[in-house]
This record gives C-alpha cells, structure tokens and sequence, in this order.
C-alpha cells in the first residue's frame, strides 16, 4: 500500500474557530455499527457514499479517530459516560445473564454512571436516542434501567435494549420478516424520528440526538428488486447472501442515502447552521474483505489492532467548521466526546467521578493540532480462549504497545511509520517498551471494573424499597408500595409513552385493560423519577 494515500495534508480553515461555549447548537451524534475505516470514499475507501462524502467535504474529517473499544456494548459506554467501559464493568458484547458472567462483565451499564445525555439535558436540552442501545437489555436480562433513566426524554430501540420498540421487535430476536418496520427500512425510521424530534423542538429546545442505526452490522439484508424496477419486492435477499461484499454495498448504499435525507431535513428545517452533526462508528468492522474495509489497517472488529479501533470521523457545522478540512495529526478518542460537546454547548461537567476524556473541542472545531497530553488505553479479550491481539493496548504520542495481562505477548509498533503495524519493534526499543508496558499493566490494575460493584437506581429500588409493585406477573390490580409520603405514579410503554396517566398517592392501578406484555411503571416524587419493570398477563 502506498503510505501517501494515508498522510495527506492536514489543512485548517481560514474560519477555524476556538469552542463557543455561549452557543447550544442541536448535536446529533450518527453512530453507524461495525463501520470499517475506509467504507467511505472520502477516507479511502473503494465504495460509494456520496453523502457522506459530501457531509466529510463540508466539515472536517479526522485521521486519528479511536473507539474506546473494538465491539459494541463497551464502545457505546464510553461515548455515553466518558469513561474507559472496562471501569463499568462492561468488557465486550452484552449478551446472556450467562454469557456476561462468563466475560466476567455486568448485564447492563450501571445509570448511576456520568451520562451525556442526562448532563446535556440538565443545561436545557431536549435528548432523544433513535437506534440500536446495546448497554443492557435483551436476551434474558429483564432488569436493565430504562433507556429514561440515561435522561433521554424520548427514544426508540431495537431488540437489545430494555425498551423494545414493538414495530422493530415482532419476534424475541434482534430482527424478523415479520417486524412492521423491515430490516431494510430501520435508518429511514430512525431519521424520520430524529427529524421529528427537531421539529417539534425548533425554537423551544435545543436537542441532543443519538442516531443509531443498525447497518452496516451484519446480517447485510436488503429489499430484494427482483424485476429491476427499482421497487423493492418486500422480500429479503437469500440468507446465504448476507455477508457477500455485494449485499454490503447494497446495505452501504441505503445508509448513506438516509443520511443524505437527514441533512437535507434539516436544511428544509432551517436548522443546518444551528446543528452539529458527528459521525462515527462504534468500532471496525466484520468482515474486513481483505483489508478493502480498513486501507489495510491490521486487524477487524474484536481486535485492538488499528483496523478494530481506528475509525472515520466527521464534523460538520456550518459557519462554525469550515469545509475541506482534514486533520491527519491529532488523535482523539470516543471518551472525548462527553467533555467536548460540554464544553461546545457550555455545560457543566458532573462531578461525581473522574471523566477519562479529553476537552478537544477546539480541535474539533478546526482547531490548530494540539499533541494528545495523556496516554489513551484500551482493554478487551482477557475472557477469550483465543484473542487476536494482546489484551490490553496504550497510545503515548507515536508509539503504541499491546501486553497481555500476564505481562506475556508485548507488541510495540510506531504510529508515525508503521501505522499499519508490520513490525513489532518492542525488542529494538528497550526503553520504550519498559516504559510503556508496566503503564499499560497499572492502568489495568486500577481501571478494571472499578465501579462494577457501584450501587446502581435498580438495587437501590429492591435494597431501600423505595418503590414494590406485586403481584408481578399481574392479571387485573397492581398494588404499589412505597415509603414516599407525596408521589405520582403512571404506566408506561416500552417506548416511553404514557399509556396510563399519573395518579397521586395512588396504591393500586387497575391495569386489566393491557394487552399482554412488558411495561414500566414510573414514581415521581421530591423531583426524581423512578422506573419499575411488570409483566401483564
């Protein structure tokens, strides 16, 4: 591979501007699944995503761009809290009450972690989450915190989360033919809902939004045209197709097609120089095509080499981040986002617990480079029998090393020259590797599952019983306990509607009328809101 195609010139706008924290623009952060570093043509890719390049073309793109983790559930903790994921207690993929035990993880992310959204919201925005959750939910976990309880006012998910949309979830699975909302029609859903919720919004609240579609995980399913009409046959390609490149494109294709109706919607909203639009993924890809995903970059999606870790990322804002600027120097990380967007929107960070991201807010606005003051880590894989990379990775300006957490397998590679990491220099580097491995084994040490134990609302509602609802199933009467003096209570959907208005001082709701399912049921007294899973029967 010719490295040249990589370095390309880092330009900054004659317009770059320093973070304006006076302002409160709408942010909506696109957060795309399993998007390899070069999907896109703009950061080098083979395929075609014209919108997105546009979007890239229009703003800034980054070059050092890195997920906090190379698969779902840990990466999207550490965009939602700021923090390493491994100090929640969320290693790799949430899955099974099983499972998780296995990967020596908690099921679901603890809310009395710091949360974006719950922060943002606290300085007057509007929150909204559309898309895949994936921090607790799903499977056999039925005690995951409500998707409300992050401080989103509003939301809708998919199978894996604890607040199932019923039009995306028909079957208990992550997707099925018989979902009202195909496979194939999810990110037009989710832009739909996030437009909606700027509109509804626009001149009352500024938002915040997680965009979070499914695609381009895998499997890769399209509307099959089966007579090349153009129209869609309502029917899924073959199952045996799902992974081919080809159906990936088709997959690619769409997504960037709905992307391209987001940006036009808030152009016709009026709202374009008043949003902030981010863009990334939460973590590489799989599979990887021989490189043709990555530019080569080693490694895929689970590793923490740079093809399971280094990502595209964009910026756009117009008349705050001049067009046609691409950064190739400074490194950022998903951990930075939660202090960076505070401090763009002027928002107060909280202060219960040390964030472990970085206010890069006037890099991101187009800023000149700024070398990263403090070593980045990341740690995955110690639960595998058979991890494609050392456990534990850590980035200190050029150098990168990865170590196993028995001090074991010690990789050393130069980010400057060896981005692509063919030669492991540990050996040749004595003083470095010294170094940097025992910082890496220490940060480890200390960072893993750090607050796994922390009390979370769900305990604190069984351990104290601030709030017991029973029978549970119930068929008819749900009978509420609690030791608050002054309350309200409501039923809810799993998509956070109303469905039963608040009573005050109520201790039995008759809930006969249900159709059979899930539901929440929500107290709010002394200005805090707390949530309850029942089943009706």
């Amino acid at each position: 591979m010719n490295q040249s195609k990589w370095i390309l010139p880092f330009l900054i706008g004659a317009n770059a501007t320093n973070a304006v924290a006076a302002e409160k623009p709408n942010v909506i952060l696109i957060y795309i699944d399993d998007m390899g570093f070069a999907d896109l043509t703009s950061f080098g890719g083979p395929y075609q995503t014209p919108n997105l390049d546009k979007l890239a073309k229009d703003g800034i793109r980054f070059a050092q761009y890195y997920s906090a983790c190379p698969i779902s559930s840990p990466s999207r903790v550490a965009v939602t809290t700021g923090m390493y994921p491994t100090r929640w207690g969320i290693n790799t993929f949430l899955q099974t009450r099983n499972g998780n035990a296995n990967a020596e993880q908690n099921d679901f992310l603890n809310n009395a972690a710091p949360s974006l959204a719950r922060t943002l919201k606290q300085n007057g925005y509007a929150t909204a989450h559309f898309g895949k959750w994936h921090m607790g939910g799903g499977r056999d976990v039925y005690n995951a915190p409500s998707i409300a309880t992050y401080g989103f006012d509003e939301f809708s998910s998919t199978y894996e989360s604890p607040n199932p949309d019923p039009k995306l979830t028909s079957t208990n699975w992550i997707w099925a033919n018989s979902d009202e909302v195909k496979r194939w029609d999810r990110t037009a859903y989710f832009v739909d809902k996030t437009l909606d919720f700027l509109s509804r919004n626009k001149g009352n609240k500024s938002c915040y939004i997680n965009l979070w579609p499914d695609d381009v995980h895998t499997p890769f399913v399209f509307n099959v045209d089966s007579d090349g009409d153009g129209v869609g046959d309502g029917n899924p390609n073959p199952s045996n197709t799902r992974e081919l490149e080809s159906s990936f494109t088709i997959v690619l294709t769409e997504l960037d097609k709905q992307i391209g109706r987001l940006i036009q919607g808030i152009k016709d909203l009026g709202l374009e120089e008043e949003t902030l639009i981010l863009f990334t993924s939460d973590n590489g890809p799989n599979p990887r095509y021989s490189g043709k995903r990555t530019l080569n970059l080693r490694g895929q999606k689970s590793q923490l080499y740079e093809g399971g870790i280094r990502l595209p990322f964009i910026a756009h804002w117009p008349g705050k981040i001049a067009p046609n600027q691409y950064n190739s120097q400074s490194v950022l990380c998903s951990v930075d986002l939660f202090p960076t967007l505070c401090s763009i929107t002027g928002t107060p960070l909280p202060n219960d617990f040390q964030l472990d991201g970085l206010d890069r807010s006037s890099i991101l606005l187009g800023g000149v480079h700024e070398e990263r003051p403090q070593p980045l880590f990341w740690q995955f894989g110690k639960f595998l029998a058979d991890p494609k990379s050392p456990h534990i990775a850590v980035r200190d300006g050029d150098w990168k090393l990865l170590v196993d957490v028995d001090g074991g397998r010690t990789e050393l590679y130069n980010m400057k020259t060896d981005f692509l990491e063919t030669t492991n220099v540990a050996s040749a580097n004595p003083e470095v590797t010294s170094r940097l491995k025992p910082m890496a084994l220490q940060w480890f040490g200390q960072a893993y599952r750090q607050y796994a134990d922390w009390t979370s609302d769900v305990e604190q509602i069984s351990v104290s019983q601030v709030m017991r609802v029973f029978p549970n199933p119930v068929g008819e009467m749900l009978n509420i306990h609690t030791a608050f003096q002054t309350y309200k209570v409501s039923v809810l959907n799993l998509s956070g509607e109303t469905i039963i208005p608040g009573k005050q001082q109520e201790s039995k709701i008759d809930v006969s009328a249900l159709n059979k399912g899930i539901y929440f049921l929500m107290l709010e007294s002394e200005n805090k809101k707390y949530y309850s899973k029942f089943i009706k029967e």
